[in-house]
């Protein structure tokens, strides 16, 4: 007889595929963009929110954080560390997607994670962000789905919604640097991306493609890690 923990590893995996599924065919037909577009939002939010947790953690403040209609960010940030700042905004997101599946698929609790995950988005508005900007209202309409989530839907639908933004987040995160590889130079109102902006900083002699390429890797790693650990290694062990 299958033990608890057993039936609930069945039904992360069937549920995972299912989402896998729903992303693909998100991806590949263009109509349903307009379905992506509040996703891509908020990984970019994501990707700003790695910033400011970075220039925190390692001294600095947080300015502001601004998340902008057309799917850009930009984050304020005043010392702190700029050596893990910069990279902390791609790899931050791809991070989040890859521990979020590895939550979602391990613990079997996932309505206690919509929670918690409410909890932080939540925090991380009210602190970083301008009362009534498009990252405001982002992160708190985010907070507000996520908090229905854990009230009403039942474990089956959190199982499914989290590991729809845990796939989204992160692979989001390594198309973004595959768009920062071919555009390595690219800026949005003088301001330069991460990578051109790491390269300019710290190593002019390695282009910002070059750092955006090692980003790239390392997010895939993360992701593959994520994959990894939460069934192919699990399964080999049991």
């Amino acid at each position: 007889m299958l033990t608890h923990l057993a039936l609930f590893r069945q039904r992360a995996l069937v549920i995972a595929g299912i989402a896998f599924v729903i992303v693909l065919v998100l991806w590949n037909i263009p109509q349903l963009d307009f379905i992506l577009y509040p996703v891509r939002l908020f990984v970019t939010f994501v990707h700003e929110s790695g910033h400011a947790l970075a220039a925190v953690a390692t001294g600095g403040r947080v300015g502001g954080l601004t998340v902008f209609t057309n799917g850009a960010g930009v984050t304020m940030t005043e010392g702190g560390s700029r050596l893990l700042i910069l990279p902390a905004g791609y790899l931050g997101a791809a991070l989040f997607g890859a521990v979020l599946f590895y939550a979602v698929n391990t613990v079997p609790f996932p309505r206690t994670i919509s929670l918690v995950l409410a909890v932080l988005v939540a925090a991380v508005t009210l602190l970083f962000t301008s009362f009534l900007s498009t990252a405001w209202l982002l992160g708190l309409g985010s907070a507000l789905v996520l908090l229905a989530l854990w009230r009403f839907a039942d474990r089956s639908v959190n199982l499914l919604v989290l590991d729809l933004l845990a796939m989204l987040t992160g692979l989001n995160a390594v198309l973004d640097l595959v768009g920062v590889i071919t555009h390595s130079g690219a800026a949005m109102g003088g301001v330069l991306n991460d990578a051109a902006a790491f390269s300019r900083e710290f190593v002019p002699i390695i282009p910002g493609g070059v750092w955006a390429v090692l980003w790239a890797i390392i997010a895939v790693l993360m992701l593959g890690a994520a994959v990894y650990f939460s069934y192919i290694r699990r399964r080999t062990v049991v």
